[in-house]
């Protein structure tokens, strides 16, 4: 007795394995991507304005982190840390084991006398807050459009850990390309 294959299951199994090779595999390397190398993230506030604008649609390196630490002026995606089912972008201001106080809308860290120079800010800040002591592995972090963001100055739990932090923003897709700074 012949055992041979026939036509009809050849061509099933052909079509089989095409539809695998078009459908399974890149479902399977999306979620790789989204899961271990990117962020994909929409911005829904004006909060980072001018730097990111409402609608803007952001990819974030979840490998940025891996090897070094976050630097102050990074702007980042992390889990809120007063419900971390929400995700926030803001930029790096306090780095671990720094004071942080804000007079007159400037950034003033361990108790220096020169503010922070924030070329990234929409207007003129207003209004004073802190001190804040950033604990080790965590951060202070802050809109660039500070008199309408709400960041570290005002939430339950200040600071952002840094096994909060997903990625670190890196470019802009839509509705133009560019580099996040």
């Amino acid at each position: 007795m012949n055992l041979q294959q026939s036509p009809e299951g050849d061509k099933v199994k052909r079509i089989f394995r095409e539809c695998f090779h078009m459908i399974v595999v890149p479902v399977l390397l999306a979620l790789f991507c989204s899961k271990v190398l990117v962020v994909n993230a929409t911005i829904p506030s004006g909060s980072m304005e001018n730097t990111i604008q409402p609608g803007d649609r952001i990819i974030g390196c979840r490998l940025s982190y891996l090897y070094q630490k976050p630097k102050r002026e990074d702007v980042i995606i992390f889990r809120f840390p007063d419900d971390e089912t929400q995700v926030y972008i803001k930029r790096v201001i306090g780095l671990p084991g720094e004071t942080i106080r804000i007079t007159d809308g400037r950034v003033y860290i361990d108790g220096s006398e020169k503010p922070l120079e924030e070329v990234y800010l929409k207007e003129v800040p207003q209004g004073s807050s802190g001190p804040f002591e950033v604990p080790e592995d965590s951060y202070f972090v802050m809109g660039d459009n500070r008199n309408h963001s709400h960041d570290s100055r005002y939430w339950e739990n200040h600071y952002v850990k840094k096994e909060e932090i997903l990625a670190k923003a890196v470019f802009r897709y839509y509705p133009r390309l560019g580099k996040v700074d």
